[in-house]
């Protein structure tokens, strides 16, 4: 026990300990804070990324931890590829040795063939691709092959708009027989009940879960839709529905598209538009053109090559409400980045996959 003198003397003389801990610590905290920030860097630093004249607002902004983290997926890629053989002329084809060989590829060498199919696996998630003439997934793997042939050599101004990127099967499928990100016709949505639902939309994965009509992907990546509702004119003559009226319901789904669209690849308006001037395609951007080029090969890609589909797959692989092919839009391939695979060059090491001719190896 303390001296009684010492207990009185602090009963005569309270001193105030708690002010100076708590300032002490704070300034503690605010130092380790401090070292750590100097240290470790910014945790929620940003970087932007100009996309239109100065003063217009027209940036995307990200964080660069967001950016520094890759797609866990590239790895994947990567290990399934290896470096293709230059062939010398004298090698046998993959037609005249191998059985089941998929149209366009029978004039590849055996190695090559071989480490094309042993990738093709890899990357669908199908060990046994082209195994079995009769499956359905050989007669649909006979169409991917031409689809993707056919977007690395003439949609090159969308897949290579900035540097070499393409696509393979990878692309899309990351390792899994059938792609995420794909979508089935889900309308109608809107069906007359009481209460407000009979003048609403119903929320679904297609609207990004708004009220948005959900119908847009199947306006304009396979109805071939026009987007265009803007007028300069605050109250148009016309009926909605009637003689192609602009009416709210096309400014909704254009919308929705839209706000797919940003999504998909993870940026905002401005990585396009001038939001002071949707209407003047003067004042869009760069990669406005590539994103216009993107609709119309998707429309392209759902029309001549997934919708036939609906014949060979199974019941199944077919959509919910419709009995409909799986069909593309944006986010099959971006996955929620302005390029798939962040701009990996997936096509640099299979010349087999960026042409219908002949392919070019290098030496």
């Amino acid at each position: 026990m303390l001296p009684d003198w010492f207990s009185k003397w602090n009963r005569e003389n309270p001193t105030d300990v708690e002010r100076p801990a708590i300032i002490f610590g704070a300034v503690g905290v605010a130092v380790i804070a401090v070292i750590a920030l100097i240290v470790l860097g910014q945790p929620f630093a940003t970087a932007s990324l100009q996309t239109g004249p100065r003063g217009t607002g027209m940036e995307v902004v990200e964080f660069k931890s967001d950016l520094a983290k890759p797609d866990p997926t590239i790895e994947l890629f990567l290990s399934s590829t290896s470096d293709p053989v230059v062939p010398t002329g004298s090698e046998q084809t993959a037609g005249a040795a191998r059985e089941n060989v998929p149209p366009g590829l029978e004039n590849l060498t055996i190695e090559n063939y071989d480490r094309l199919l042993a990738a093709m696996r890899a990357w669908t998630g199908i060990p046994d691709l082209f195994d079995d003439a009769e499956s359905y997934q050989t007669a649909v793997g006979h169409v991917m092959i031409t689809m993707t042939r056919n977007i690395n050599e003439n949609w090159d101004g969308h897949v290579n708009a900035n540097k070499e990127v393409g696509v393979t099967c990878f692309t899309c499928h990351r390792g899994e027989p059938v792609p995420s990100e794909v979508w089935f016709k889900a309308t109608p949505v809107s069906k007359a009940t009481e209460g407000w639902s009979a003048v609403q939309n119903r929320t679904t994965p297609l609207s990004s879960f708004t009220s948005l009509p959900s119908d847009a992907l199947e306006t304009f990546l396979l109805d071939y839709g026009t987007i265009g509702v803007h007028d300069f004119e605050s109250r148009v003559a016309g009926i909605p529905g009637k003689d192609d009226y602009p009416g709210i319901q096309h400014a909704e789904r254009t919308y929705a598209l839209m706000n797919y669209v940003a999504n998909s690849l993870g940026v905002n308006c401005t990585f396009c538009h001038n939001t002071r001037a949707f209407y003047d395609g003067s004042q869009v951007t760069p990669q406005w053109g590539t994103e216009s080029l993107g609709i119309q090969m998707v429309q392209e890609i759902n029309n001549e090559y997934l919708v036939p589909l609906e014949g060979l797959l199974p019941e199944e692989r077919l959509g919910p409400v419709h009995q409909d092919a799986p069909k593309a839009a944006c986010k099959t391939c971006h996955k929620g980045y302005q390029q798939p695979l962040q701009g990996t060059n997936v096509i640099g090491d299979w010349p087999e996959l960026a042409t219908s001719e002949a392919p070019e190896y290098g030496n």
